[in-house]
């Protein structure tokens, strides 16, 4: 391998590294889902009804944890326990709440976003459950099926006690958000499955523990 490929090959690796930066998401979500993100509009008599009833579902699903208190090591562990206050809340409001369903037809759990809901208008909503102390984040393996509004409902979390070696958490209050107009960046990495991992051409030993 010649000094000039090899100069080619770490620039083009340098090249792949670097993060873009204020990349729009409505156009991340629709370049990766074909899918667009209705704005939000607080003028629209439809959209405000909606507000006001995300923020009863804010205000009774923070109730709940603070009654009931989520058990967790560390904060940041927590932001998945919310979902379930969230989901709730809004079935008893009226709302059609549940996990996504990909385009392949099976409901995930796991990534952006936790919940879909349909308003009293009948019309698709999409709903991501955070923690001040979390950041945005956005899997390009998407959920998203339909052009529907996009909201965030985040809750500031504080240790309220213990429970053996483990935090009691509660919330202070909470923050709903519409994220249309939100820019984001996109860091790549590397990555490999374990197949590839634990192959033998890189095993160099192993052992049993009876």
């Amino acid at each position: 391998m010649n000094a000039e490929y090899t100069k080619k090959l770490e620039n083009l690796i340098k090249q792949m590294l670097t993060p873009l930066k204020g990349v729009p998401l409505n156009l991340v979500i629709e370049g990766i889902s074909n899918h667009k993100i209705i704005p939000f509009n607080k003028r629209d008599s439809k959209d405000a009804a909606v507000l006001e009833n995300l923020k009863g579902a804010a205000y009774a699903a923070g109730k709940t944890i603070n009654k009931k208190g989520i058990v967790r090591a560390r904060p940041n562990e927590i932001g998945n326990d919310i979902e379930p206050y969230v989901k709730d809340a809004l079935n008893k409001l009226g709302y059609a709440a549940d996990v996504p369903f990909t385009a392949s037809g099976r409901k995930k759990a796991a990534g952006y976003p936790d919940i879909e809901f349909t308003d009293e208008f009948g019309r698709a909503n999409y709903l991501e459950c955070k923690t001040f102390l979390r950041s945005f984040y956005l899997s390009p393996d998407s959920k998203i099926t339909k052009d529907a509004r996009h909201f965030v409902m985040s809750f500031e979390i504080y240790a309220a006690g213990k429970k053996g070696r483990n935090n009691v958490y509660k919330s202070k209050g909470w923050k709903i958000l519409s994220v249309e107009n939100l820019d984001v960046d996109v860091k790549y990495e590397f990555n490999s499955d374990n197949l590839r991992l634990y192959s033998e051409g890189l095993m160099l030993a192993e052992g049993e523990l009876r």
